[in-house]
């Protein structure tokens, strides 16, 4: 994988899920929201969202079903509209070209809990791990990303603390769950990085 930010990357490999649409504008850039879907190796697929700046769009008009590959970072931000997920995580893209292969979904990440790690077991008895991971960025911010480690590997994370160095591998997944609302029964996507291995469990 290529270098984008030592402590933030990521690959995706998949196709366009919608076509593109304007996001906002920032700082005089205007930035692009583009869902792409890529597929798991069971069948499932992934539906992310990859904000891009305007100008990797230039020569590009990104169809449902049009390849594509995606380098850049994984970003979060507070919803505070009071709408949907208050934790909102998208793909921040570096570069975007049109792809024709097999769908890759590859993060790489490095930085520190910035909560305990919550260890717990499904019905059938298979320990999970959800930890927060807070990840620098430039200039002195972070981004706090959901993190998702299951069997061995859950309970290795499990035995770790707040403020850990960790260094992971793994994919960022999306996943649809119901939430109740005093008007009814609502479905949101939560999206989280679930972890492939432990490249550095305490740093």
């Amino acid at each position: 994988m290529q270098t984008v930010w030592k402590d933030n990357q990521i690959l995706l490999r998949g196709r366009a899920a919608q076509p593109p649409r304007f996001s906002h504008r920032n700082h005089d850039a205007a930035f692009w929201l583009l869902p792409m879907e890529v597929r798991r190796l069971s069948g499932a697929a992934d539906l992310l969202n990859v904000l891009t700046p305007e100008p990797l769009l230039a020569g590009l008009s990104p169809s449902p079903g049009d390849g594509l590959e995606v380098m850049g970072e994984v970003r979060s931000f507070n919803n505070k509209s009071g709408q949907g997920s208050r934790l909102v995580i998208t793909v921040h893209a570096r570069s975007l070209i049109p792809w024709d292969g097999e769908d890759e979904n590859s993060v790489l990440l490095s930085g520190a809990l910035c909560k305990p790690p919550t260890l717990r077991r499904t019905p059938l008895g298979r320990e999970i791990c959800d930890m927060m991971l807070a990840v620098n960025r430039r200039y002195g911010r972070a981004d706090y990303l959901p993190c998702i480690a299951w069997g061995a590997l859950a309970h290795r994370c499990g035995t770790l603390g707040v403020g850990d160095g960790v260094s992971l591998r793994g994919r960022l997944q999306s996943r649809i769950y119901t939430k109740q609302l005093p008007e009814g029964a609502q479905q949101r996507t939560a999206f989280e990085v679930s972890v492939m291995e432990l490249l550095s469990p305490e740093a």
